[in-house]
């Protein structure tokens, strides 16, 4: 299972059921004080410290940060869902798709309507 770092507006409850799936989840809220409010490149090396890909609904600033750096554990870019069950799914399938996750960036996008 993957080593992941959700950023600070990626969804608890996804994050809680990613874990009960068996990945290893980390926080921002986690990771105390000092990963509060820090910029995206600081995320993304905090991440990178860690081993750890990061799991975000930052989509379009995120995607830069890999085209800018795909030296990282794996950037997962989602698109918020209101069913977070769906969502942790969808995120859970698509990992177990990619690993190792190692430079990549994964996209999980909501399904149309």
């Amino acid at each position: 299972m993957a080593r992941l770092y959700a950023d600070e507006q990626f969804p608890r409850k996804v994050s809680e059921l990613l874990s009960s799936m068996g990945h290893n989840i980390l926080t921002v809220q986690q990771a105390g004080n000092a990963n509060l409010g820090i910029p995206d490149e600081e995320v993304l090396t905090f991440a990178v410290s860690e081993n750890r890909a990061v799991l975000t609904i930052n989509r379009f600033d995120f995607i830069r940060l890999h085209r800018l750096q795909s030296d990282h554990a794996g950037i997962i870019v989602c698109t918020d869902d209101v069913n977070r069950n769906q969502m942790a799914i969808r995120i859970n399938e698509a990992i177990s798709a990619e690993e190792p996750l190692t430079g990549k960036l994964i996209r999980v996008n909501r399904p149309s309507s």
